[in-house]
């Protein structure tokens, strides 16, 4: 069985139980696998119509994480789709693309996929009434009359438990141009036909994103999934 441990846990009121942001920040440098755990009642996240009180624990994988200026991390939920517990989904098709910071704020954008038009104006959106739910405290909302809304928030989960399984060997590294700095293009291709998974370190993927403003150093750890290698080329 592979060997997780907790390298953080934050209580309800997001303050340190256990462990450190700092050995979390040292298992995501080198690529460490990630997932995050809580726990809530089912009256106060799922169905606040329901008077079952039940405790629910979840664990969700971070398949891209992010280091921000080698002192903060992030992850982001890239294979989740909205779910209606117990027994459906979402009333439209979308991905949830929910990302957890090391404080326990959180953020999600929810790119809806059924085709539907929406002409609305992208942009700051007022805020959701979330009064059903008094765990839920959303700072921020974006673009939601489009088909790519988002929001920043934070929901008060009895527990935020940041495990890391840290059992990456980097093979290859090379800069911007494609040199070489370190192990070799046959040792990944190696690796990558005993049925290794690849996981990719970007530099400064998203720097575009800062505008006109200074961008943050940073670095993009992606889990590749499926892998074409070209035996030739």
């Amino acid at each position: 069985m592979p060997q997780w441990i907790s390298a953080l846990e934050l209580n309800e009121q997001r303050e340190v139980v256990s462990g450190n942001a700092a050995t979390l920040c040292d298992a995501i440098r080198n690529a460490a696998e990630l997932r995050v755990g809580t726990v809530f009642a089912h009256n106060e996240h799922i169905d606040t119509s329901s008077s079952s009180p039940e405790l629910v624990r979840e664990f969700m994988d971070f398949r891209i994480t992010y280091l921000l200026e080698d002192r903060w991390t992030a992850g982001i939920e890239n294979l989740r789709m909205p779910i209606g517990l117990p027994n459906g989904f979402g009333p439209r098709a979308s991905m949830s693309f929910f990302l957890y910071n090391q404080d326990g704020t959180q953020a999600c954008g929810r790119p809806y996929l059924d085709g539907v038009a929406a002409d609305g104006p992208s942009g700051e959106s007022p805020l959701p009434d979330t009064s059903d739910m008094p765990k839920m405290n959303v700072l921020s909302n974006f673009d939601t009359p489009t088909n790519a809304p988002s929001m920043n928030f934070i929901y008060d989960f009895n527990m935020f438990r940041f495990m890391v399984r840290d059992e990456w060997q980097q093979v290859l590294a090379h800069d911007s141009d494609g040199q070489v700095q370190s192990g070799s293009v046959d040792a990944l291709a190696d690796a990558f036909s005993q049925g290794c998974e690849v996981k990719v370190a970007v530099t400064g993927l998203c720097e575009d994103l800062a505008g006109d403003g200074p961008a943050i150093d940073h670095e993009v750890f992606v889990h590749a999934g499926p892998c074409y290698y070209y035996t030739e080329a």
